[in-house]
């Protein structure tokens, strides 16, 4: 028996499905086999899955515990190549994959510029870019009668807030919305994702090169400006990685949470005829769909730096360990046992759907009032809303990663 084998003698297995077409199902699956389970990822890659919140949580403030992929062991000894279908998720220089003071360095340089007042700035360029799309959503009306509003409100509603707010150029926005999509794929082929990531990062470079000639009041701009006041702060690598990051998932995240919110409230008549009779239930709505239906299925990768144990499993140091918001979102330990169904009124307990800990989510607050305010206005303009197919008809986003679906045709009804 080898030392791999010894170590995962006994441990439950499950294949993750690289197209996501069953997230909620695989979850259950997680967290049926137990605490820690054993996962298949594309490439035959291996890692670990913890499906239990307690665990998950304790895991994540363990100071044996990186966010480097240079303590892969794996990535170490030359076994993932750089064409991996999930290599863009993890090779990565940025906030996300560091750790200790590194990791102090680069989110400070962020946080300094993506403060609570910026994000709060936002709420009348949020709100006019909401009003704006919804006059706009009869005129994007398919011949069948239905609007996919995933296309033309839950998408350019982030899109353009984080893009604005970065000082990305209209005509650099096409190439990013394509290029961060791919990044969450995880069924593209060893060509697209080696031409993707170069894509990605020479768009990224042509933007720091602009904004360093083209000084904005824009957060690329400021974090070129903080750079050159302290060179050492942040090297030309770990701005574009930054950079990123904070486009990636300040777009995939909050495009997500809308989608999810809308078909919830839609395929929950009883929640929604609550919800619109009382306008202070809208943050529960937020909350409550990043729980149940979490944007963000599976978030890669944290290394032990030495064998640990957790949930009475070894785990040895160098493998990577994923964190399944879908799985502990629903686990009834933390929610109740009714954590499978959808209640706004439910007793808000902690989830994990922004992380937790030094890695939690810097653009929570953004994506909160970006979907704080669309919500509420959707339903305020279009009280009629339904669903304009069978729910069981809507295709996942081929993706082990995004949470949600391609499409969300819907029927508007009358304007209120």
């Amino acid at each position: 028996m080898t030392a791999d084998q010894a170590h995962t003698s006994g441990v439950p297995h499950l294949v993750l499905d690289p197209h996501g077409r069953d997230h909620h199902g695989e979850a259950a699956r997680l967290r049926e086999r137990g605490p820690v389970v054993r996962v298949s990822l594309p490439g035959d890659v291996t890692a670990w899955s913890i499906a239990r919140h307690d665990l998950l949580t304790q895991l994540v403030m363990d100071p044996r515990i990186s966010k480097d992929w240079h303590n892969w062991g794996a990535m170490q000894r030359g076994e993932i190549p750089d064409d991996w279908p999930l290599i863009g998720m993890v090779k990565v220089t940025n906030m996300v994959t560091a750790d200790g003071a590194e990791h102090r360095r680069l989110r400070k340089l962020v946080s300094q510029t993506f403060t609570a007042r910026r994000v709060e700035e936002l709420r009348p360029r949020t709100t006019a870019i909401v009003d704006r799309l919804l006059d706009e959503l009869p005129s994007h009306t398919a011949p069948d009668g239905t609007v996919d509003l995933r296309q033309h409100l839950a998408y350019p509603v982030p899109m353009q807030v984080i893009s604005d707010l970065f000082g990305i150029p209209e005509y650099e926005r096409p190439e990013l919305r394509e290029a961060v999509d791919k990044i969450f794929r995880s069924d593209l082929d060893p060509e697209e994702v080696a031409a993707n990531q170069i894509a990605v990062y020479q768009l990224l470079a042509r933007v720091v090169e602009l904004r360093g000639k083209e000084r904005g009041d824009d957060l690329t701009s400021a974090l070129i400006t903080a750079r050159e006041a302290e060179p050492d702060a942040l090297t030309q690598e770990e701005l574009v990685g930054t950079l990123l990051v904070m486009l990636a998932a300040g777009h995939e995240t909050t495009l997500s949470l809308i989608v999810n919110a809308v078909r919830a409230l839609l395929t929950h008549p009883g929640q929604l005829a609550l919800v619109q009779s009382r306008d202070d239930l809208w943050p529960a709505v937020v909350e409550e769909t990043l729980r149940w239906d979490a944007p963000i299925g599976n978030f890669p990768f944290r290394y032990p730096t030495e064998d640990i144990e957790i949930g009475g499993v070894v785990i040895p140091a160098g493998d990577p360990i994923m964190a399944p918001y879908s799985a502990v979102g629903r686990d009834t330990a933390q929610h109740g046992p009714d954590a499978g169904s959808f209640d706004v009124t439910r007793r808000q307990e902690r989830h994990l759907a922004f992380g937790h800990g030094a890695h939690a989510c810097l653009g929570a607050p953004l994506a909160r009032l970006e979907a704080g305010i669309a919500l509420p206005k959707l339903f305020a303009r279009y009280p009629e809303l339904s669903l304009g197919t069978d729910p069981e008809t809507l295709a996942p986003v081929p993706s082990m990663f995004s949470n949600s679906v391609t499409t969300l045709p819907v029927r508007l009804g009358p304007e209120a």
